[in-house]
């Protein structure tokens, strides 16, 4: 983790006005408040009163199992599949923050994603990092806020974090790590009508990237891999998954059925939606990879609230699932901007299977049932 996190206090203070007044001025810049459920509290301790409603969606439509089928050609450095003839591999990786409320659900354009990032954050609920490289989507969202933790998952693949805002403090963590950000800009961004704020924010990637270029940010491809690809070896059967993400919220479930997993958050199917409401599909990942990491409070030294975090950097536990069945092993790395390093137990590594991506930054001590 970031050395000024170490102590699992952030350390933005340090008598530096200026840099607090900068800090000011780039979250009006890049727009958006914070995030209105954000707990108040300025205390370390890793707890939150904050709870939501349960996921009421009681959509069943079937998922879309039409993505994992591409013409030959390069892979992908973001889930290992050839990508189709024509695609964009040369150029900048967009990441979008995706809420994840019920009141968010169903989100738009996340199915269309080279490969998700899910994280934990306040009230016990998640949000995600949809990665986009040789893909585009017109319309993705809700968009929410940044976290602490968001900066070391990002940094791998270099490319800018598209998100609405977050407390000042939490942006320059982002901002240090070197992590360009863009918030809510126009044209890129839009506030649509069927919701209410703040779950209403939606994107454009081709926009977003058209934003990237004006404002110069590096247009380069990622510099490796997001895991080594391969088959799995020394399985076990998992066609079903329950994750305990938190006390707070139902579990989410992933079936395996039709040779995909199908996202559940309680008993109800999670699904997408197209802009105008007339697609829908169940939420859907050919390959699912688990990283355990502690969770701790991060809290600025000065005005803000705490927020909860992960460690990102050191070693656990990591679940690889595809195909019905399950590898374990652990991850490694020793800074926050380079790839996780997976292994086997017996020290090989633990390859992960090329198809739809979807990896969960789960943490350490929470159940999961397979």
């Amino acid at each position: 983790m970031p050395e000024f996190l170490k102590d699992r206090r952030v350390l933005i203070g340090g008598g530096a006005a200026l840099v607090v007044l900068i800090v000011a001025i780039a979250a009006f810049a890049l727009g958006g408040d914070d995030d209105p459920t954000t707990t108040t509290t300025t205390e370390a301790a890793d707890t939150t009163t904050t709870t939501e409603a349960d996921d009421t969606t009681t959509t069943t439509t079937e998922a879309d199992d039409t993505t994992t089928t591409v013409a030959a050609g390069p892979p992908s450095p973001l889930n290992g599949l050839a990508v189709p003839e024509g695609a964009e591999l040369d150029r900048r990786v967009m990441a979008v923050k995706i809420d994840n409320h019920p009141n968010a659900r169903p989100q738009s354009g996340i199915e269309q994603a080279d490969a998700v990032w899910e994280l934990l954050v306040e009230g016990g609920l998640t949000r995600f990092i949809a990665l986009y490289h040789h893909t585009d989507v017109d319309f993705v969202g809700p968009i929410r806020s940044g976290r602490p933790t968001d900066p070391t998952l990002v940094a791998i693949t270099d490319g800018p974090l598209a998100f609405s805002g977050g407390q000042p403090w939490i942006q320059s963590i982002i901002r240090s790590a070197g992590v360009p950000m863009i918030g809510e800009v126009r044209p890129a961004t839009t506030r649509v009508g069927f919701r209410s704020a703040p779950h209403n924010l939606y994107g454009d990637t081709e926009l977003y990237r058209a934003y990237a270029d004006e404002r110069g940010y590096a247009d380069e491809p990622p510099a490796e891999p997001l895991f080594t690809w391969g088959e799995l070896t020394d399985t076990e059967p998992a066609t079903e998954i329950t994750l305990g993400w938190s006390s707070l919220q139902p579990d989410v479930a992933w079936k395996y059925q039709n040779d995909q997993y199908l996202r559940f958050t309680g008993a109800n199917a999670h699904t997408w939606r197209s802009r105008d409401g007339n697609e829908t599909g169940q939420i859907a990942a050919d390959t699912l990879v688990v990283l355990e990491a502690p969770r701790y409070s991060a809290c600025p030294s000065g005005s803000g609230s705490c927020v909860p975090a992960q460690d990102t950097v050191g070693s656990g536990r990591a679940l690889v699932f595809h195909g019905g069945e399950v590898a374990e092993g652990t991850w490694a790395r020793g800074t926050d901007d380079i790839p996780f390093s997976l292994a086997a137990a017996d020290g090989s590594t633990l390859e992960v299977p090329a198809g739809r991506l979807w990896v969960m930054v789960f943490p350490t001590g929470r159940p999961i049932d397979w």
